[in-house]
């Protein structure tokens, strides 16, 4: 594709005449080369970029010595220098003639394994609906809708038939598995119906088409004849039989005596079965029905009730107390306990009067 595209080019200045007397001529050129091998590769295709960095010498010497005698790059590089490739239509190390030939490997109808690469079988791998070994014939469950000397056109078949003559449910010639041939038509096998059928115990059959299913059982049966507890051969434990259906036995409701012994324990019937449960307002706290409340708080300490505008008053009246007492030994002429009693009246003016100015402006902040 590089040498076509640059089959009709130059060297892209104003003056051809001058570029080719002195740069010889482009269609030879250094120059063509490289903007051919620039598009050889994708960007993305590391292993072909690694190859042409190997084959960058034979390149070269074809582009400069051999392309007039060898003119096809392919053969000479891949299939004679490096001898990696093969031609179309031949395969292996040497380069033998596929199934069916190397100019129509196959038929047309499949591929040639192997097919251009020193490797493979040269074996046919056919296309859907193509068999044989040069894939010339139709395979099963399709018909030659057409064929001349050198194509064949297969079609499918009706679907129940394996080998048929058109398109219709009328033409099979030979039927799929699960179908029986009866004047040129595919009916179906009903299988659950016969010896075929191979379904595991407690399954029933049913029938599909060309084919059949296994299905379970009813869990209130042991073996049945097909779906539901009206099918049942046998009822399963904690099932009885009424009439054709097997119904669950409610044991909470027929036993004589209660099945659930433990305290606060009740019982509830279940699919085939019962269980035994707390009652209401009960739960189950180690294998026991308890009631359901939560567990008790601890005791309160003496002051766990007491708000904080009560510790205020506490407060204050502690240190009325002491003020009291501060007073009346200051009364008796002690110095020590006259300006014990001083510094306490002071300590609890500046308390108040701080505790009041927070308050007055706090409130002067919200608008009070």
């Amino acid at each position: 594709q590089g040498l076509e595209r640059t089959e009709h080019e130059g060297f892209g200045g104003g003056n051809t005449a001058w570029e080719e007397e002195k740069l010889s001529k482009y269609q030879h050129s250094e120059t063509r080369l490289l903007e051919v091998l620039e598009g050889v590769c994708a960007p993305s295709d590391f292993t072909c970029h690694q190859l042409l960095e190997r084959s960058e010498e034979h390149v070269e010497q074809w582009w400069f010595h051999e392309r007039q005698q060898h003119p096809d790059f392919f053969q000479w590089l891949c299939v004679d220098r490096l001898m990696l490739c093969c031609p179309p239509g031949t395969y292996g190390p040497d380069c033998r003639s596929c199934a069916g030939g190397p100019r129509q490997p196959c038929s047309g109808n499949g591929r040639c394994d192997g097919d251009g690469t020193r490797r493979g079988t040269g074996l046919c791998v056919c296309s859907p609906g193509y068999g044989g070994p040069f894939c010339a014939e139709c395979g099963d469950g399709y018909y030659e809708a057409s064929r001349n000397k050198s194509h064949l056109v297969c079609a499918e078949c009706y679907q129940a038939c394996g080998r048929c003559t058109g398109p219709e449910d009328s033409s099979c010639l030979r039927c799929k598995r699960g179908w029986v041939l009866h004047e040129h038509r595919c009916i179906d096998i009903d299988e659950c119906g016969t010896e075929m059928a191979h379904c595991r115990a407690n399954q029933y059959c049913v029938n599909t088409e060309g084919s059949y299913e296994c299905r379970d059982c009813s869990t209130a049966c042991i073996g049945c004849m097909g779906a539901g507890p009206a099918r049942c051969k046998k009822c399963n434990k904690g099932y009885w039989r009424d009439g054709a259906k097997c119904l669950d036995v409610d044991e909470c409701a027929s036993a004589e005596e209660p099945v659930c012994t433990g305290v606060q324990e009740v019982c509830e019937n279940t699919e085939g079965s019962y269980r035994c449960v707390c009652a209401q307002g009960h739960i189950r706290r180690d294998g026991q029905c308890v009631e359901d409340k939560p567990p008790d708080a601890p005791e309160k300490g003496f002051f766990d009730d007491v708000t904080d505008d009560e510790v205020v008053v506490l407060q204050q009246m502690f240190f009325g107390v002491m003020i009291c007492a501060l007073a009346t030994l200051a009364a008796k002429g002690d110095m020590v306990f006259t300006a014990i009693f001083i510094g306490a009246v002071a300590a609890m003016a500046g308390y108040w009067l701080s505790d009041r100015s927070d308050r007055v402006l706090d409130g002067f902040m919200k608008g009070r």
